[in-house]
């Protein structure tokens, strides 16, 4: 009876220092893959490098220094991917995927079903015209930002895909199409979702640079844009069409003018060079023989002017059939 007694105390100790190493030491051991970073917190605060702060960060290089002091989150120590690790019970341990994500820029990861089940983003241009639009972005966590992700804000990627539209619509509201390359302005047409259309490229370059602080103010970095097309609504679009199709009659009749116009002042310059030629061609001679008789009195002397003038006088009389002679009384 005693040997049960000790026995029963000994095996709950036993159990107890097994299910200790088991729980709090065996599962403390982690690795962190490839694709992944970790962050580590003791008590709920993350392990920080030293006092540096994102402010003092390359990815803070786009910020004013208003958003610079909003956006001023801790440098955390970042565990790269490799392993085991070891943790202690009161440690916990966040794991990131950093790897590059595509999404379509309608999406909401609040409400799934909004915006035609995230696939038209709606806007509306300067002109009230409702357009959708359709395309992509991609992203990824930034590695050098992960207090924001983590500890910052709530739902990151709601933050960031709210972010991404705001800027959006507003660039959409505003626009206007850029100058020529020689600086004239832009040919206005009156309707915005054309020069919408024909600017896309600007758009998405003007989107990739609103966006480059995303990863200091919200710990995600976006790392392009591409905005594939603007559409106006059914209602819209036949009558848009009718619109652009003479506004293409316009500009073809116009450049067709232009084109005759830029023709008939190349022909007459053109003319007046020929003509201007003529003229020296008829000038040439008469300079030349100056300069032959000029020089002839220089070396010659009066005599030899006279008998030049008499040479060809006679020449000339040669030639003719009548001649008149003026005799003096």
């Amino acid at each position: 009876m005693e040997g049960l007694m000790v026995g029963i105390p000994l095996g709950c100790l036993l159990g107890f220092i097994a299910w200790f190493l088991v729980r709090y030491l065996v599962a403390g051991i982690f690795t962190v893959n490839q694709n992944e970073r970790a962050v580590k917190t003791s008590f709920g605060r993350a392990q920080r490098v030293g006092v540096a702060t994102t402010a003092e960060d390359p990815i803070s290089v786009s910020l004013n220094p208003e958003q610079k002091q909003r956006y001023n989150c801790p440098q955390v120590g970042v565990i790269q991917p490799g392993g085991p690790y070891f943790k202690w019970p009161w440690e916990k341990v966040y794991k990131v995927s950093i790897a590059t994500e595509t999404v379509n820029m309608a999406y909401d990861p609040m409400a799934p079903t909004a915006n035609t089940g995230g696939t038209i983003l709606e806007a509306v241009t300067k002109d009230q015209l409702n357009t959708g639009l359709t395309g992509q972005i991609r992203f990824k966590v930034s590695e050098r930002n992960l207090y924001a992700y983590l500890f910052g804000v709530k739902y990151p990627i709601a933050h960031i895909m709210g972010y991404f539209v705001s800027v959006l619509r507003e660039r959409i509201a505003n626009f206007e199409a850029p100058a020529a390359a020689d600086g004239t302005p832009a040919v206005q047409t009156g309707i915005s979702i054309n020069d919408l259309r024909k600017n896309l490229r600007d758009i998405n370059e003007h989107m990739d640079r609103e966006c480059a602080s995303s990863a200091a103010r919200y710990g995600i970095q976006l790392e392009a844009s591409l905005i594939t097309s603007i559409d106006p609504p059914p209602e819209v679009e036949s009558a848009l069409a009718a619109i652009n199709t003479a506004h293409n009659q316009v500009s073809s009749d116009i450049s067709l003018a232009q084109a005759s116009a830029d023709q008939k002042i190349v022909q007459s310059r053109r003319a007046v060079e020929i003509e201007t030629l003529k003229a020296q061609a008829e000038v040439e001679p008469l300079t030349l023989l100056a300069y032959q008789l000029a020089e002839l009195k220089t070396n010659g002397g009066q005599d030899a002017l006279a008998a030049y003038l008499r040479n060809v006088r006679l020449g000339l009389y040669a030639q003719a059939n009548r001649v008149v002679l003026e005799v003096k009384g």
